[in-house]
């Protein structure tokens, strides 16, 4: 190569010829010919050798030009491949997107306010959520298509109580609400059923309130939403290294505060800020609605004697004054809130723990207090039956009735009767 370049630097600089070029680099004539005449530096090419695979590619195109996603394992068994799967592998590779259909990804530009992406990101830590267990609890992710403002919480499930209150708690927060969600098959959202998106009647109560639309993704297309699923991975990459969290409560702070600066970056695909692009995007959002969208858990029953209620796999105490009444349960992220009447006989943070029961002290102490009157009340009751005078009848007279006894002997024993009932008197 430093030859090659030498050669064009005579020739072109210094005009020297051929000849004395050769004679100066000792190099032959062809040499220098060849080199001037090339437009590249030289390279080493060997010829290219046969493969083992040469011999079933025929067959192999065959099979993919029928079955173009058949696995290349079935391939090998299908050809009687018995040598190294490495090279059948690569060749299988190099010769399906001949015959697979092409699915391309493009790029959509969106307009402010047009829509938000969400999706439910796992992060592989364990979380303490009490009561000595850990889990992982899903976080809510939802990402602007114009402004790439991203905003994420974590929730306790992904059931559709809990996914619509993240969402309307995400929605509040930014003050606004997107012309459109863009979910993927969630089943706490919906589905595609017979070739078409069918939402759940949740979903669809929260966004008739919200008056926006929610556009589903097809089955196995994540690349329709590919906005949150990059976030997704930057979570993974850019907020969890060196980080522990106590439970869910320090997981949330310390995601809202890392948010700040996620959101002040420089965006490469948009070559800005997203919290620079963030007042247009929002000003083309729809405002919130008047009166908020009924979100979280509802329960509407009639108190049991044990004046617990469940909500999420978890058990809630009552007032017991209230035993017998119907009560009314409403659960958000935060806490559960049971009422009678429309006056509050309960209050419980959120339980994130499975299978557990919550039990307020004073609700406790309650039941005690009315369990011991209910006792008191119950002994005098059965006190004075015992006092109360009953008549007795005497056994002579079924013996009379039955005919068991002689005249005499029932004379005898009513003169017996007569004596002992003077006798008391």
């Amino acid at each position: 190569m430093e030859d090659w370049a030498e050669i064009r630097r005579l020739h072109r600089a210094e005009q020297m010829p051929i000849k004395a070029i050769a004679r100066h680099l000792k190099v032959g004539r062809n040499t220098v010919r060849r080199a001037l005449a090339a437009d590249e530096p030289p390279k080493y090419r060997r010829p290219a050798r046969g493969s083992l695979v040469d011999a079933v590619e025929p067959q192999i195109r065959g099979l993919l030009a029928v079955f173009p996603d058949m696995p290349a394992t079935v391939i090998a068994e299908r050809v009687g491949w018995a040598r190294s799967m490495t090279v059948l592998k690569d060749r299988v590779r190099e010769l399906r997107p001949l015959f697979a259909p092409v699915d391309p990804a493009s790029r959509i530009d969106y307009r402010p306010g047009e829509l938000a992406q969400c999706d439910l990101w796992f992060p592989p830590v364990e979380i303490p959520v009490g009561f000595d267990q850990v889990d992982r609890p899903p976080v809510l992710v939802m990402v602007s298509g114009y402004s790439r403002i991203i905003t994420a919480r974590m929730v306790p499930s992904r059931q559709s109580e809990d996914l619509i209150a993240g969402q309307w708690a995400l929605l509040a927060g930014w003050g606004a609400v997107p012309r459109a969600l863009v979910w993927d098959n969630e089943s706490a959202i919906g589905s595609w059923r017979a070739g078409r998106p069918q939402l759940t009647e949740a979903m669809q109560n929260f966004r008739g309130a919200l008056g926006i639309r929610v556009i589903q993704c097809r089955p196995r297309d994540p690349e329709s939403k590919g906005l949150v699923e990059r976030i997704n991975e930057y979570f993974e990459t850019s907020f969890l290294p060196g980080r522990c969290f106590t439970g869910p409560a320090d997981f949330n702070a310390q995601l809202t505060d890392w948010l700040i600066r996620a959101n002040a970056r420089q965006h490469r695909r948009i070559g800005a800020r997203p919290i620079e692009r963030w007042d247009t995007d929002r000003a083309a959002m729809l405002a919130l609605p008047p009166v908020a969208p009924t979100t979280g858990w509802r329960l509407g029953t009639r108190l049991a004697r044990d004046h617990y209620l469940r909500c999420d796999g978890n058990d809630y105490s009552v007032h017991p004054s209230v035993i017998g009444r119907r009560v009314e349960l409403s659960a958000d992220l935060e806490q559960v809130l049971v009422t009678c009447d429309g006056v509050e006989v309960a209050r419980h943070p959120r339980c994130w723990a499975r299978h557990q029961s919550i039990t307020d002290p004073p609700h406790a102490a309650a039941a005690v207090r009315l369990r011991a009157v209910h006792r008191a009340r119950t002994r005098y009751s059965r006190g004075a039956g015992r006092d109360a005078l009953v008549e007795h009848r005497d056994l002579a007279d079924y013996d009379r009735i039955f005919g068991l006894t002689s005249c005499a002997d029932t004379d005898a024993v009513d003169e017996q009767a007569e004596r002992d009932g003077a006798v008391s008197a």
